[in-house]
């Protein structure tokens, strides 16, 4: 399958043979040495390589919100101050990565060719359920590396068309599948940002307090895990915000991200504590 600089123009045989829906399948078949879970690691000790925390999602009457912090550390280094962290995986889903940033990257790209290459094939989308379930699959493949030390732990969030609602999928990293109600989280700062997801959330949320309470579920994070960065106003470095709801995938533009951090930072400033208790 690779380039032939003396070829006719004319595709390899295996891009013209019937086979399976699934794209993971195709590479198995014909260049399975393509997959992330068949390569061979050095055998001595762990690599070292940036990981990326964290993310949040939380549901609201009519989609759902998926939001990560930018940064990605190796070690007890910042090795990067604006990594992306959420993808649109397509129309009606995204994906937010936690681990190993360059594996986890590389398995979303897969993860949106599967996606793409089974529309194409079938000539229908998979269900939000399918997905989920394809996710799972090659978080799966990557058990191998996880044992090494690279593992790969995304959120997965989409609108699911046939129930009407956004809904929301966490993993571990055999490619066990749960699926959250309400809000979830995950990477190193996933703990604090669950805790403030927990105080804050309501059943009746519209989009535009959705997207504020995932900001300052991050900057909770932020607040008490080195690993998670904040809003960064010196840099204007501010988080990836997702919305997916009946009409698609919506990315929050700087600008509109910029707006919510900075409206969390002032009320920050004049209650760094947080909201002072009711005195009963």
């Amino acid at each position: 399958m690779e380039a032939n600089p003396r070829s006719t123009g004319r595709l390899p045989a295996a891009f013209l043979t019937p086979g399976s829906s699934s794209f993971m399948d195709f590479l198995a078949g014909h260049q399975p040495a393509l997959l992330p879970g068949n390569r061979q690691l050095p055998a001595q000790g762990v690599i070292e390589a940036p990981h990326g925390t964290t993310i949040v999602a939380v549901t609201f009457p009519g989609g759902v919100v998926l939001a990560g912090d930018r940064r990605a550390t190796m070690g007890n280094v910042i090795a990067q101050r604006d990594i992306e962290k959420v993808f649109p995986a397509d129309e009606y889903s995204a994906v937010g990565i936690a681990g190993t940033a360059g594996l986890a990257v590389e398995m979303v790209k897969l993860f949106q060719l599967e996606l793409e290459h089974f529309e194409k094939v079938e000539g229908a989308q998979l269900s939000l359920e399918g997905k989920a379930n394809r996710l799972s699959t090659m978080i799966r493949s990557n058990l191998g590396m996880a044992m090494q030390g690279l593992a790969v732990v995304p959120l997965f969030a989409g609108y699911d068309l046939d129930r009407e609602k956004g809904r929301i999928f966490s993993y571990d990293v055999t490619g066990g599948r749960s699926e959250e109600h309400h809000f979830a989280a995950t990477g190193s700062g996933s703990i604090f940002a669950r805790g403030a997801m927990k105080k804050l959330f309501r059943d009746d949320l519209t989009e535009e307090q959705a997207t504020t309470l995932v900001v300052q579920a991050l900057y909770d994070a932020a607040d008490d895990d080195s690993a998670t960065g904040g809003p960064d106003v010196a840099r204007r470095i501010y988080p990836i915000i997702t919305v997916i709801t009946e009409d698609g995938f919506r990315r929050l533009t700087e600008e509109e991200s910029s707006e919510l951090s900075r409206a969390v930072l002032q009320r920050r400033l004049e209650e760094p504590d947080g909201p002072k208790a009711a005195v009963l």
